[in-house]
């Protein structure tokens, strides 16, 4: 009951916040207009990163206990946050970016002195230990969950709900190994919630729409990544690094499968487009509210044989190359939907 209090205390704050930059957005022009990609109605505000940052900033320094690694992710988080909103505002540069990313990883990475340093049992026989490699793929790996859940932000509430997947799988990991860290995503699972009131203005269609703009999903991604790292340290061990592939699955396939897509039709693997996993779904005939619910009974899905394999110690090997399979298999199918949906509709 006591973990009640900070957890309402941040989705109370995230709605006030809401309602405070709304008007701020509107006045500064921090809001996303309809294109030949974004088919929403009307300029919608960008600030719901900016309110789940504010109201978890203030509620972590109540309730979490301070200490350097959680003011360093803080600090990094203002700055891809700040990044988020540069980018939301001025469109910038994949160059600029990524720069900024291999900062804001740097800084955690160096300044904690946390990062990956192993991939586990994956091969079965011997610990695949990364050494001093381990920072440049955990860099890797912080651009590449900031990107995925930046990429997977194409319908309304989607990156919403999938991160409330993670930090909830997130958040009982933690908590069932006895480590305080839970905190921080039930802080986000409180904050996200808020934000989603107004994204899909359900239960009060009233509401203003808001969206989480690329602030809040490269916000998102950072923590998610950040977690991982925390979880998955020696000294540490919540879980076993297979098991964060299964925690972000949903968007970690979409990013590769639709990079790797793009690079085959020598397109540059950045250049926006309608071909996300949702797009699909929409294209196929599904509403976005199907399509939502769908994605996000997959993500829970995957999310939850991470978690059970974690539990009952399925061995990493196994959870590994069933991660293998599964997204061979998500691929080959996003790949034939088209032959796949024609062969539905005969039968």
């Amino acid at each position: 009951m006591e973990y009640l209090i900070p957890f309402f205390t941040v989705f109370c704050l995230t709605c006030v916040a809401i309602k405070v930059f709304n008007p701020i957005a509107q006045r500064v022009g921090l809001v996303d207009l309809p294109n030949e990609r974004k088919l929403h109605v009307g300029a919608i505000p960008l600030i719901g990163g900016i309110s789940i940052y504010c109201s978890v900033l203030l509620v972590s320094s109540l309730f979490i206990e301070q200490s350097q690694i959680l003011n360093l992710y803080l600090i990094s988080a203002a700055l891809i946050l700040f990044l988020g909103v540069l980018d939301d505002k001025y469109d910038l540069s994949v160059r600029i970016r990524m720069a900024a990313q291999v900062i804001t990883a740097s800084i955690l990475i160096f300044g904690a002195g946390l990062y990956l340093t192993s991939f586990g049992y994956i091969l079965h026989f011997f610990e695949f230990k990364l050494g001093y490699v381990g920072v440049v793929i955990t860099i890797l790996a912080v651009i590449g969950a900031i990107n995925a859940f930046n990429m997977v932000d194409g319908i309304d509430g989607l990156a919403g709900m999938l991160s409330l997947v993670t930090f909830s799988s997130l958040a009982f990991l933690f908590y069932w190994a006895g480590n305080s860290w839970f905190m921080l995503p039930l802080l986000f699972i409180g904050a996200i919630l808020g934000y989603l009131l107004f994204n899909l203005r359900w239960p009060f269609g009233s509401l203003q729409k808001i969206f989480m703009g690329d602030a809040g999903s490269m916000l998102i991604g950072l923590t998610v990544v950040w977690m991982l790292v925390i979880g998955t340290q020696p000294n540490i061990s919540v879980f076993s690094p297979v098991t964060a592939l299964y925690l972000i699955a949903i968007p970690l396939m979409d990013m590769t499968a639709i990079m790797y897509r793009r690079v085959k039709k020598g397109m540059s693997p950045f250049k926006p487009d309608r071909d996300h996993l949702h797009h699909i779904f929409e294209r196929a005939g599904y509403t976005r509210k199907q399509t939502l619910i769908r994605i996000s009974i997959a993500s829970t899905v995957l999310a939850s044989v991470g978690v059970a394999g974690q539990l009952y110690q399925v061995p990493e090997v196994i959870m590994f190359f069933s991660f293998l399979i599964i997204f061979a298999c998500y691929n080959w199918a996003l790949s034939n939907v088209w032959k796949i949906l024609t062969w539905v509709r005969k039968d």
